[in-house]
């Protein structure tokens, strides 16, 4: 069985009932569908251990949403089913340049309504099993298993804390210790990654939970201390910016490996079921961004776009900024921390062998894989990512061999790294900040990609129309390169760091049951090979902006140098690079101030010598985007509209 049934509550109107031209009003369905499976089920850790009802299945939850013409004849028989983002609904925030909801029902919601327009029935369907309530986050509740085992958390201290949830996150499921006794775990803390550990003495902290409050008498502050078997405390505080490592015996694991049997078994009701909202689907198309990007690749991997009688699921997929990486959804796994990056979140399992969607050989196991190995259900995929995935997220092994050779690419794919951009890069972005970085966030504008390509993803898997040539950093062509030569090849630019190496790709080792079970019997795990698997990053031009991929109107006229890093500023592990945030380096303004910082880029004034030329530079880019229809037409008042002023707020520039 798949999905048994599914509860539904009356419709509520879409975006104040805004009409979408042909496709007309939109409504929002919310549901709860319930879902069983064998537990003979292949690819899902522990489903065996999971209980089961009296017909012998494992039964379980989740809620799903539907955003459907309300009139569905006048919609284009399309689902774009949305993995969302840890619970959160993204499609609309970056396909419709909308204001972000997990309720999306006001007229900002639907921001530009391309979505709409189009005729697609938008889903959300719930596949993050160890998600807690809050914040209208879609929720998926499975079963636990009664088993034990070592659990490993990662924290980085924040001023002021000195408590902790043991899913480091207040919105994600704690893997409770088996006892409060901490004489059996391990604290440590570092400064750098890769120094040595520093053993916290367990005398220090404890399993629990601080509180503070009001005080009497002579006493303005009173606190203390409740025993938890979810959280960690530590009185004297976790030090801003150290990486502090948990390692304790824990109980109660989730099956998470059920979401994406819930996503495969949800997508193909809706498409065939009688019972389905949605009557006459003939395409399913798929998408996520960073980690459910992640979790779209996972889903390929373990053989989900089929369903269990052979059939294919989604005919096209967009991961998008999910790096080289896949999920761990084996026992004691936290979906919700990210992969793992140069400072933070190390040791993640995600990041493991098979990278690449075309078969290759691993150089240092010797096995062979690859992401798409089933011709009959494999769907067409877009694969996208920002310059960010290249720094910090090994994106470069998604589409070469583990030692960094370029690889043919399979018919079903294309591949498109967004030049000079950040993993976010929010369509409604203002005033840029710097935060605990030595640079300005990242500023380019990237979303009107999101609309052709989707626009050309179903014509392919329509029409078989070929979408254009893959764009990304190649060997071959001299756009992708090894930290060092890109280090050669980056302008000296006055004030400014350089990052000392793009986050590496170690080989673990987590113990002899790992790759066959999922199951994690070595924490923290044991480096095999410290130097892994080579990653490469773009080349930069001379000004800094990257090579080897779709360059967006704000980076063919740029007014700045964009990078996909930026490095953590003082206080907070200088010189390291933070998180997934990206740089804008201003141009000078006039050739007086360059010379006198001695800043080799041309200045604003020099390229464009006033507002306007800036405007016209930003529309001839935007035309020729269109021409490779990488951009569409609709979308070329949008960007020559934001450039006025030159591109504020998003940038500062006092020329007239």
């Amino acid at each position: 069985m798949a999905v048994t049934h599914v509860d539904w509550q009356a419709p509520l109107p879409f975006a104040e009932g805004a009409d979408h031209g042909a496709t007309g009003a939109y409504e929002l369905l919310c549901g709860r569908a319930h879902y069983a499976v064998s537990p003979d089920e292949p690819n899902i850790t522990d489903l065996a251990l999971a209980p089961r009802g009296a017909d012998g299945l494992v039964h379980f939850s989740g809620d799903v949403q539907v955003l459907r013409p309300v009139d569905l004849s006048r919609g284009n028989r399309r689902v774009f089913f949305d993995w969302g983002n840890r619970g959160n609904k993204r499609c609309l925030q970056y396909f419709n340049d909308a204001v972000a909801s997990n309720m999306p029902l006001s007229a900002a919601h639907g921001g530009n309504g391309y979505l709409m327009r189009r005729g697609y029935s938008v889903v959300w369907g719930a596949w993050q099993a160890d998600l807690l309530p809050g914040n209208g986050r879609v929720l998926l509740d499975v079963p636990k298993v009664a088993v034990s085992g070592p659990v490993r958390v990662e924290f980085i201290g924040q001023v002021g804390a000195t408590t902790f949830p043991l899913g480091v996150y207040v919105s994600t499921y704690r893997h409770p210790v088996v006892s409060l006794d901490n004489s059996h775990a391990t604290l440590t803390r570092r400064r750098y990654p890769w120094d040595a550990r520093q053993p916290v003495p367990n005398s220090e902290w404890c399993f629990g939970q601080g509180e503070g409050g009001m005080g009497l008498e002579v006493f303005g502050h009173d606190s203390y201390v409740e025993p938890s078997r979810t959280h960690i405390h530590l009185p004297a505080g976790f030090q801003p910016g150290w990486i502090y490592e948990l390692v304790y015996q824990g109980e109660a694991p989730l099956v998470l490996g059920l979401g994406h049997a819930a996503v495969r078994d949800l997508a193909a009701w809706l498409r065939d079921s009688p019972a389905s909202p949605l009557h006459g689907v003939e395409k399913l198309y798929g998408f996520g961004r960073s980690q459910t990007g992640r979790a779209i690749r996972d889903f390929l991997y373990h053989g989900f776009n089929a369903t269990p009688e052979g059939r294919r699921v989604f005919d096209g997929l967009l991961p998008h900024v999910a790096g080289a990486g896949r999920l761990f959804a084996g026992r004691f796994g936290n979906l919700t921390v990210p992969a793992g990056q140069q400072y933070e979140d190390h040791f993640n399992p995600s990041d493991r062998f098979p990278f690449a969607y075309a078969e290759t050989t691993d150089h240092l196991t010797g096995r062979t894989d690859a992401l798409c190995k089933r011709p009959a259900t494999d769907p067409l995929v877009f694969h996208t990512q920002s310059a960010t995935e290249y720094w910090q997220r090994r994106g470069s092994l998604a589409h070469t061999d583990t030692r960094g050779n370029d690889l043919a690419e399979p018919a079903n794919l294309r591949f498109y790294h967004w030049c000079s951009s950040q993993h976010a890069a929010s369509p409604l972005m203002g005033a840029p900040k710097a935060g605990p970085c030595q640079q300005l966030e990242n500023t380019v504008w990237t979303s009107m990609l999101f609309r052709a390509l989707l626009d050309n993803l179903d014509a392919w898997a329509t029409h078989g129309t070929a979408p254009p040539a893959s764009r990304m950093p190649r060997r071959s062509d001299g756009t992708g390169l090894t930290f060092a030569e890109w280090r050669q090849r980056f302008p000296p630019l006055p004030g400014v760091a350089l990052p000392q190496e793009a986050c590496r790709a170690p080989l673990l080792d987590f113990g002899a049951e790992f790759d066959a079970t999922g199951i994690i019997t070595r924490e923290p795990p044991g480096v095999t090979d410290a130097a892994g698997y080579t990653v490469l990053v773009p080349a930069p031009d001379a000004d800094g902006n990257d090579l080897g991929g779709v360059r967006v109107p704000m980076v063919v006229a740029p007014l700045a140098t964009y990078t996909g890093w930026n490095l953590r500023a003082r206080g907070w592990a200088p010189g390291a690079l933070h998180e997934y945030t990206g740089s804008t380096i201003p141009f000078p303004e006039t050739p007086e101030e360059a010379a006198a910082t001695g800043d080799p880029r041309a200045s604003v004034q020099q390229r464009y010598g006033d507002a306007a030329g800036y405007v016209r530079a930003i529309a001839a880019a935007a035309h020729e985007l269109v021409a490779a229809r990488l951009m569409l037409e609709e979308d070329v008042p949008r960007v020559t509209l934001a450039a006025r002023n030159w591109h504020a707020p998003r940038h500062e520039v006092k020329l007239p």
